[in-house]
């Protein structure tokens, strides 16, 4: 457990957050603020660096920001030797104004090049004590080329983070970034959401800290750190699972009986390869069921602008099965009737015609990446009225009130929301230990056992929260 009263008191006597050190680090944002970028969603980039920022160490000795804003041409806001503090680094990023023309991509790259991380710049010599780091964001198709002039600029030892946005062409993002690629090409489906890609930069300059303060790291229980990591732990009567953060009380469905079934939303938002990562998520939480004619039955239902059954409950007896049904799922790539698709769930997948079982416990989990084109709330109601657990993922632009409304009391326990599809594989693996169902729900003793421990971690969350938010609100004023 951390001790609050030793933390403040660092930070009331050093005026810093000590929970987190970063590498000395040259930073050099390239900001896209072509015509295609409102003023509205520039602000929500101008938020995000502002966070990014607001988590490193700043200093002539340590971190140097600078930031390069590009359309047509490009536009050097500052320097890294321009700004020495913290707060003097906020103050500029507040006043940076967007340019409103083309999209010169690859020529704001070159800049960085030759002119933001040179020596006359700010820039220090390449060494191993230190990182030279861009990031890119952009939210369209560059009117230059990028592949060559990226190429230079990592062979020159820059790492290179590529963020896209909206309608980004995602093979112009994969020539820019430093490899490996999953790490360092982000896409979120809105300006609206970029803000939620502030904790992985936080996270990727972190090198020296106490980890678990700044969040859980998807540990299902215990955050432990270590100097510069961290590894998770369960509590007393569970045990951690082969994935290393999750924590298992139950043997993950054997001997229990259970109809689970998947909505699926397959709107043209979602896109072709994010779709391929959705039948990966939904394969990821089969393979922790014991599927059988007397313990899991699994079905799956995919919706647009209409609702398509793929396959019903105790269609397919076996794991193998399943899986496969949900590879040859094709995509239908149309509206969001999120719904409708509740009111499937109700008055067919669930029903005896369907496969259900009387007297089986009955869990939907429905799959969405944005708001609902259609009225939810009634069917949402009586899905929860009628005893079915549903629990609500949401990508990208989902709509986190929506997905509130869609999920079981508590409702912290039932929805889960990601901006990254590359991500859910997380919300996978939590999702896993949350559908088991105990081989004995009625035993009074472990019921209150287990609230106690879901009561005793999100205590332990909130604490984490605030302590955060004081040692970010602290940093932001010096």
């Amino acid at each position: 457990q951390l001790n609050l009263s030793y933390i403040i008191s660092l930070i009331n006597i050093h005026g810093d957050c000590t929970l987190c050190r970063t590498k000395p680090t040259d930073l050099v944002f390239i900001i896209d603020s072509s015509r295609s970028v409102r003023p509205h969603e520039f602000d929500k980039v101008k938020v995000f660096m502002s966070r990014v920022i607001e988590g490193l160490d700043v200093g002539p000795n340590s971190t140097r920001v600078g930031v390069i804003n590009y359309a047509s041409a490009v536009k050097n806001e500052f320097s890294l030797k321009t700004h020495q503090t913290k707060a003097a680094l906020l103050q500029a990023v507040r006043r940076i104004e967007p340019l409103s023309t083309g999209t010169m991509t690859g020529l704001a790259i070159q800049f960085a090049i030759s002119r933001a991380f040179s020596d006359s710049e700010g820039a220090r010599v390449r060494s191993p004590n230190f990182n030279k780091v861009a990031i890119v964001v952009t939210d369209g198709r560059p009117q230059d080329g990028v592949q060559d002039v990226a190429a230079r600029a990592r062979a020159a030892g820059i790492e290179i983070f590529a963020i896209g946005v909206g309608r980004v062409d995602m093979h112009t993002l994969r020539q820019i970034a430093s490899q490996p690629q999953d790490d360092h090409v982000d896409y979120v489906e809105s300006y609206s959401v970029i803000e939620k890609l502030t904790h992985k930069f936080q996270e990727a300059f972190c090198v020296v800290s106490d980890l678990c303060a700044t969040g859980d790291h998807d540990c299902e229980q215990i955050c432990i750190s270590t100097p510069g990591a961290y590894t998770c732990a369960c509590r007393e009567g569970f045990t951690l699972n082969s994935d290393g953060k999750t924590c298992s009380a139950c043997s993950g469905g054997s001997g229990s009986a259970l109809d689970l079934v998947f909505l699926i939303d397959g709107s043209k938002s979602v896109r072709p390869e994010n779709f391929e990562l959705v039948k990966k998520f939904i394969n990821q939480i089969v393979d922790s069921l014991e599927v059988s004619d007397k313990q899991a039955q699994v079905g799956l239902v995919q919706y647009s602008s209409s609702v398509r059954q793929e396959f019903p409950l105790g269609q397919f007896k076996n794991k193998k099965d399943i899986k496969a049904a949900v590879k040859k799922m094709a995509y239908m790539e149309k509206g969001t009737m999120t719904g409708q698709a509740l009111k499937y769930l109700i008055d067919s997948s669930f029903s005896i015609i369907n496969g259900a079982r009387p007297g089986v416990p009955k869990v939907g989990i429905v799959f969405t990446d944005g708001r609902s084109q259609d009225y939810i709330t009634d069917a949402a109601k009586k899905a929860k009225d009628l005893g079915f657990r549903m629990f609500a993922v949401g990508v990208g632009n989902a709509v986190e009130d929506e997905l509130r409304e869609i999920a079981s009391e508590p409702v912290a326990e039932h929805y889960f929301y990601t901006a990254d599809f590359r991500t859910i594989s997380n919300i996978g693996k939590r999702l896993q230990m949350k559908i088991c169902i105990e081989e004995d729900p009625c035993e009074c003793k472990s019921i209150v056992k287990f609230q106690t421990k879901v009561e005793d971690l999100i205590n332990s969350l909130q604490r984490k929260y605030i302590l955060w938010k004081l040692c970010l609100e602290n940093m932001a004023n010096h």
